[in-house]
């Protein structure tokens, strides 16, 4: 009998370690859902142990298959066989990783803490196999003499890397220590996100003050109604009927400093912000930092760099931490510059109040307010009727719809993980399905922080047929108060479009293979950021900015007055977004394999960078989970992509037409659709004919 291939082998292996619990796990089951999207609703928490198991154990069986073969190492019985291997796995990783971010519970939480580890090594045994490593060397050392297309080239150098990156060249015993390491961090990292959590969610300022007629006085002076209508929508929901709640979710906090008269109470708020786990306590997570950092300087350096920063940015665009010093440092002088005349004008304002007083941080935004309205006639809170979120989102659809000729028709009973969730699917303009997106927008107790776009399915081909992405947005947004929508601000509308652009890169994707599909950290925000570009535009506003309550499209005299007021406050924005940046990268050049002392490392970085007072970084060390996670030396990608997205942006202005085919379709088929198949700095050449300039974001910004 002729033996099987490697190829049919993988497709013909059995489901291992049969159980009767099985059968009532959807896991272990086809899912004939519409879409085949994961079935919420039949998902329970005790399902996903024995899924993750049975996955760890199907990937070592395909892994075995690979290794049992006879015959030379090839493209097809190696690396392509390595790329099918693990789907069971990661249909599994999908759904719960998705919900432990979006919608987590104590029992998700308990089986995320006992998975984590598993998972590190099941990755260890994988990468630091000898004979698997052996073989993608085999195929590595002769790709000279390959004849295979660009993606396949590119998807047996991700692997390569992927195995040397992970340790597969160290000996026996560095290999060991390397298993140590990652076991740890996973560990750290797990205990870290669940201390952030509960120190954010822990949090409350509840207010209670109310004048003789039973209104809010005093302590709430100043808010706008729509602050204090869903600051009581929380104290009623939270059981504090009567009162209202504030929180250090971003659509409490951050209106609360900018309108709050209270002096007081904005210093709570923003103290309670910034020592978020940093007080001592079950929630505190300086320890937890400080060894990640040096856990991972070793693990850099048993792996033969320098520092983590030299590790992580040999694969980005950056190429290394000089690189990302010196395009800080062209922004940071500039930005600190007009930061420190911001400060002037709000101290200056302050004084009419308070004389005497010192601006201090919780006094910067409520000041920066005023004087935006002192000096432009504009205050955040008249646009926010324009902009109610079904407006906001159908305007990015629509927006989509004029670039690239694609529509979104929402899908109605679908299962979803979450009532408020909804799910649009995606065509292409000749009505052929393209994917589908599921918008989850609004803060609850088991969801984290921040805006992120995630995927349950990713695009790429399976047996010569396209499997359609399924991804996701979720954001934090201003929700529903009373009988008004949820009416975002300014802020909150970029973000939208920003995590939109994410989705849009999930959804064009048309790489055959999932393993070229990421791109590095220093790129990946282009596709988003460049659509926040096309949000405050006249010409788009008038497709989606229509007050909630008489359809009236946003008054052109609002939108000169929102456009004059563009630049104002960019001082202290990027500041603060750099100065996070700047401490991220100090984090992660260090050579030192040592615990640091956290809170004295973080006060020597932002003294050495002449770091004003007056504005804290936007994260602290404590609570910043995007350097805890993927974005470890690597938190300046979103100024290094805001001058790829500025410069990119400036090619449709060129044009004279925001919506010009010609110019989105380059931008489609050369970036958007291409993931990681070359390399980040060649595409967008291609798109744009030339290298990115600095100079429009530092137009854009008013930092020339």
């Amino acid at each position: 009998m002729r033996p099987l291939s490697v190829m049919t082998a993988l497709m013909t292996l059995p489901m291992l370690a049969a159980d009767p619990a099985q059968a009532a796990n959807p896991f272990f089951a086809e899912w004939k859902t519409p879409f085949g999207v994961p079935p919420f609703q039949e998902i329970r928490e005790d399902h996903f142990m024995p899924a993750f198991k049975e996955g760890m154990a199907r990937q070592k069986a395909e892994v075995a298959v690979i290794l049992g073969t006879q015959a030379a190492p090839t493209f097809e019985n190696t690396i392509l066989a390595l790329e099918l291997s693990g789907q069971f796995l990661d249909r599994v990783g999908s759904v719960f990783f998705n919900l432990t971010g979006a919608e987590t519970n104590p029992k998700l939480q308990t089986v995320n803490r006992e998975v984590m580890p598993l998972m590190s090594a099941h990755r260890d045994d994988l990468h630091l196999n000898a004979k698997l490593f052996q073989r993608v060397k085999a195929v590595w050392d002769g790709r000279g003499g390959l004849k295979l297309a660009p993606d396949q080239a590119r998807l047996l150098e991700n692997t390569y890397k992927a195995f040397v990156r992970a340790g597969a060249a160290l000996t026996p015993e560095q290999q060991g220590r390397m298993r140590a390491i990652n076991a740890e961090q996973s560990r750290l990292g797990v205990e870290f996100n669940d201390r952030v959590l509960k120190a954010t969610k822990a949090f409350q300022l509840v207010v209670e003050a109310k004048d003789q007629a039973g209104l809010p006085a005093g302590d709430l002076a100043g808010l706008p109604e729509g602050v204090r209508l869903a600051a009581a929508a929380a104290a009623r929901k939270a059981g504090l009927d009567g009162k209202w709640l504030f929180t250090l979710d971003g659509p409490s906090i951050w209106p609360f400093l900018e309108y709050a008269q209270d002096r007081e109470l904005r210093k709570r708020l923003l103290t309670g912000y910034l020592e978020r786990c940093n007080q001592g306590g079950d929630t505190d997570t300086n320890a937890i930092v400080s060894q990640v950092a040096a856990l991972r300087a070793e693990k850099a350096q048993l792996l033969g760099y320098g520092t983590w920063a030299d590790f992580v940015l040999e694969e980005n665009m950056a190429k290394n931490a000089k690189g990302v010093y010196g395009l800080l440092d062209q922004i940071w002088k500039p930005a600190l510059e007009v930061a420190k005349k911001e400060r002037a004008e709000l101290q200056a304002m302050m004084a009419k109040d308070l004389p005497g007083q010192k601006l201090e941080p919780w006094d910067w935004r409520y000041y920066a307010e005023k004087e935006k309205r002192a000096k432009y006639d504009f205050d955040e809170e008249s646009v926010k009727p324009y902009f109610a979120i079904d407006a906001v989102r159908q305007g990015a659809f629509t927006l989509a719809g004029r670039l690239y000729g694609i529509t979104f028709t929402e899908v109605k009973g679908l299962p979803v993980y979450q009532k408020d969730v909804r799910c649009f699917e995606v065509k292409e303009q000749d009505g052929r399905h393209l994917g589908l997106i599921y918008v989850d927008y609004h803060p609850r107790p088991g969801k984290r922080g921040g805006a992120w776009m995630s995927s349950y399915q990713s695009a790429w081909v399976k047996d010569g047929q396209r499997v359609d992405p399924v991804v996701v947005n979720v954001c934090n947004f201003t929700a529903p108060a009373g009988d008004r929508p949820a009416l975002l601000t300014a802020d909150e509308v970029r973000t939208l479009f920003h995590e939109f652009g994410h989705g849009l890169h999930g959804l064009f994707y048309k790489g055959r293979y999932r393993g070229t599909a990421g791109t590095p950290r220093d790129f990946v925000e282009l596709p988003s950021q460049v659509m926040e570009n096309w949000a405050m535009e006249p010409e788009v506003l008038n497709l989606y900015a229509k007050h909630y309550q008489t359809g009236e499209v946003i008054p052109e005299a609002l939108v000169a007055k929102m456009k004059k007021a563009a630049t104002f406050g960019q001082g202290f924005a990027t500041v603060e977004y750099m100065a996070a940046s700047l401490l991220d990268m100090d984090w992660h050049t260090l050579t030192s394999t040592k615990p640091q002392d956290t809170a004295a490392f973080e006060k020597a970085s932002l003294a050495k960078w002449g770091l004003l007072a007056e504005i804290p970084p936007r994260y602290r060390s404590p609570y910043f989970s995007h350097i805890m996670g993927g974005y470890a030396a690597g938190y300046y990608s979103y100024i290094w992509s805001a001058v790829l997205d500025s410069d990119a942006f400036q090619a449709f202005k060129e044009k004279g037409n925001l919506f010009d085919p010609a110019t989105a379709g380059r931008f489609r088929a050369e970036v958007l659709s291409k993931g990681g198949t070359a390399d980040p700095a060649e595409l967008y050449r291609r798109f744009r004919g030339r290298d990115p300039k600095v100079e429009p974001l530092l137009e854009k910004r008013g930092l020339k």
